[in-house]
């Protein structure tokens, strides 16, 4: 016979939230590209990312950041998405993109370009992890990697973003701080 205890307790977590209006200076441009599909014949992708060049070529934002599922770099289980390399990068590196926000890789990680100024930053360690499942192969550029489970924050000034990893229990495992100048650089 199997004894079992089952316990339940009450936790509480309270995240600090921030929410500003749309800047109509266009000061930021927060950028979400839905980076996978295809229907038939009609290529999902490659109409997102023909969307996402023209706006980033308009864009006068003093941060660019671009938000998509799946990682254009990453150490973590699913590695580097080749699709995303081969289309979506040149895209981000030409118009001096300055964050990609991604999920999809089981892990917390940042990763710097060797090429550009873009910041690689993988949130996707909410609901699970894959522990030990790194690509050693693939470490250019790694700034911070854990294989647990966490959250990431940004907070952007004008002149400042910070980025925050966490883990579950709320302690800082990396900071990430940016700068930029109060003019552009045109």
């Amino acid at each position: 016979m199997a004894l079992f205890s089952v316990y339940f307790m009450c936790v509480s977590a309270l995240l600090q939230r921030l929410e500003h209006p749309i800047k109509p200076d266009g000061s930021l441009s927060l950028m979400v590209i839905g980076d996978w599909g295809r229907k038939g014949a009609y290529n999902q992708s490659q109409v997102a990312t023909q969307d996402l060049e023209i706006a980033l070529k308009d864009s006068i934002a003093k941060w660019k950041i671009v938000v998509g599922h799946h990682p254009v770099r990453s150490i973590g289980h699913h590695g580097n998405t080749k699709e995303l390399n081969r289309h979506l990068l040149p895209i981000l590196e030409a118009n001096n993109v300055d964050m990609y926000i991604n999920g999809h890789d089981h892990c917390l990680e940042h990763i710097s370009s060797t090429r550009s100024q873009i910041q690689y930053l993988t949130s996707g360690g909410g609901s699970k992890a894959w522990k030990g499942d790194i690509d050693d192969n693939n470490t250019d550029g790694v700034k911070f990697y854990y294989d647990g489970q966490g959250f990431m924050t940004l907070e952007l000034e004008q002149t400042n973003a910070k980025v925050v990893y966490y883990d579950v229990f709320g302690k800082v495992l990396h900071v990430l701080n940016l700068f930029k100048g109060l003019h552009s650089p045109i």
